[in-house]
């Protein structure tokens, strides 16, 4: 058994509230960290009782470099890395650490080389497949629990109803309040088998919105009314069922708190989450490093401060540990430090107990899940179906834009139908009209089109105006809305670009296999 794996006792006897304190703070750790960096978080650790603690791969790559300034660089040995971090820092915690991280679609959200599955609007494609997002939550808390981590930041439950939202997007389950909720449903029933801890975000909904958070403030301008009828109703409903953890989003809603963003919201946290929907677990900040309100309190330890104040349980990324400490000891009262170390106490005690400290080796189940879900969630968006029959029996042209990622679905066109791949450029100059596209754009963010260079972006558009275009789309859907597309166009879309995936797309354009996905976004292409 490896030492992050070891078994751990907890008692609260003989705590000092300054270690109960130290208990509400989840500094952010980093994968590629130098060794003066990590002997820098030890120290705080040891120094500063920190209860919590949130991996990211890198700082060029956390919350607010977001906008992708600095250069992210990679690291075949992650996982190594995370094992070896995991058990060094538990190490020089006088209280067992809960350990925390973003895996909404596996560890591969942080960690290189380690299992990734599907994006959340590929789960939100699936009909009838709750069952398959339940085994995703399972094997996604199985992977979390066999490194040393305790706590799964996820899922997203925000209801994506804004095409123009910059950062939730693929990671939402779609834009139906209900699907949504059945979804996040099973996904948490999932992770809860594996015994992993669960949070559900950004409350009170960050579907809605047209800014970044990591770089400014989100504004809803909505009415409680509305909030309840549509970006509360998978809250409500799951904490109803039950929850670990709730996090709250940075956004200012004006007819809620016309003063401070929800972060920092007495009204928000302890009024609408506690009260009004009777949330007893924790309360967890969204990264306080985030521009959306680090901004705003240029005083170190003020932000601490003021979310403690406003009821909130844990500090997530937390940068100014020591001062956060002093303003909370010397501002809030031993009540109420007590209500919130009992709340964090106890989710230690859920994941310390000896009942669930079982880490025997599971088998992997990531490519058989994953091909399963394919097979699922592909989803057809005809505007012309006998044209897709045309182009198909024709002797049309197989066009790869790939950019640099593996294409197998295109080489199987060239290898199994004989016909070969080429490019935009000859396919604009042929003068054949039938085209089957194979898309992969080179990111999954929509910052800078989706990776997409405007050249090639152009080229795209001319083939869609001129030619007969059957698109197959290898990622998120959301692309579709810079395509130019036409009533007419045909698209399938694939939502990833695993091998799993590709060979399944691959198995319907050969007629062997039907496409029983359904788009779980409204697209302003499609609007009416």
């Amino acid at each position: 058994m490896i030492e992050n794996q070891k078994k751990y006792m907890l008692s609260e006897e003989g705590l000092t509230l300054e270690q109960k304190v130290g208990q509400f703070f989840m500094p952010a750790v980093f994968i590629n960290d130098t060794e003066e960096e990590v002997q820098e978080m030890e120290r705080l650790i040891k120094e500063y009782h920190v209860g919590s603690i949130c991996f990211f791969h890198s700082r060029a790559s956390a919350a607010t470099n977001f906008e992708g300034k600095k250069k992210i660089v990679h690291n075949e040995k992650s996982y190594e890395r995370l094992l070896e971090l995991i058990d060094r820092y538990q190490k020089a915690a006088s209280v067992p650490l809960l350990v925390a991280i973003d895996a909404e679609w596996g560890l591969a959200m942080r960690i290189e080389n380690t299992a990734q599955y599907p994006y959340a609007i590929t789960l939100g494609a699936l009909n009838n497949g709750n069952d398959l997002i339940h085994q995703v939550g399972e094997a996604i808390g199985n992977d979390c629990k066999l490194s040393g981590i305790q706590w799964n930041l996820a899922p997203v439950v925000d209801i994506n109803n804004n095409p123009e939202n910059p950062v939730i997007g693929y990671r939402s389950f779609g834009d139906d309040k209900n699907r949504v909720f059945q979804k996040a449903q099973a996904f948490i029933n999932g992770m809860a088998r594996s015994g992993t801890l669960n949070s559900i975000k950004h409350f009170p909904g960050h579907g809605d919105t047209a800014t970044d958070s990591h770089l400014g403030l989100p504004v809803i301008d909505k009415s409680m009314e509305e909030l309840m009828e549509n970006e509360l109703y998978p809250f409500k409903k799951l904490i109803e069922s039950g929850v670990d953890s709730v996090m709250v989003g940075h956004l200012l809603l004006p007819r809620l708190d016309t003063d401070n963003p929800s972060t920092t919201s007495v009204k928000i946290i302890s009024g609408l989450l506690r009260k009004q929907l009777g949330f007893n677990g924790v309360v967890i900040s969204d990264a306080l490093n985030m521009h959306a309100v680090s901004k705003k309190f240029p005083v170190k330890g003020s932000l601490e401060q003021a979310a403690f104040d406003a009821g909130m349980d844990v500090l997530c990324f937390s940068e100014h540990v020591k001062e956060g400490m002093d303003k909370i000891l010397s501002h809030s009262s031993k009540k109420r430090i007590q209500e919130s170390f009992e709340r964090v106490w106890s989710l230690k005690q859920k994941v310390f107990s000896v009942q669930n400290q079982s880490n025997q080796p599971y088998p992997s189940v990531h490519s058989k899940l994953n091909r399963e879900i394919a097979e699922q969630s592909i989803s057809e968006l005809y505007g012309d179906a006998p044209m897709v029959a045309k182009i198909k029996s024709s002797d049309f042209l197989n066009v790869s834009v790939s950019m640099g990622k593996a294409n197998s679905f295109s080489e199987q066109i060239s290898s199994q139908l004989g016909i070969k791949m080429v490019d935009l450029d000859n396919a604009l100059t042929s003068n054949s009209h039938n085209i089957v596209l194979s898309l992969f754009p080179p990111t999954i963010k929509p910052k800078n089109q989706f990776g997409i260079d405007q050249n090639t972006l152009d080229s795209i558009h001319r083939l869609i105006k001129e030619k007969n275009t059957l698109i197959y789309l290898f990622g998120n859907p959301y692309v579709l809305d810079i395509l130019q597309l036409k009533e007419s166009s045909n698209v399938v879309l694939v939502y990833q670009d695993f091998e799993e995936f590709q060979q399944v797309a691959f198995e319907h354009f050969c007629g062997k296999i039907k496409a029983q996905g359904k788009l779980p976004i409204q697209l302003k292409t499609f609007q009416p």
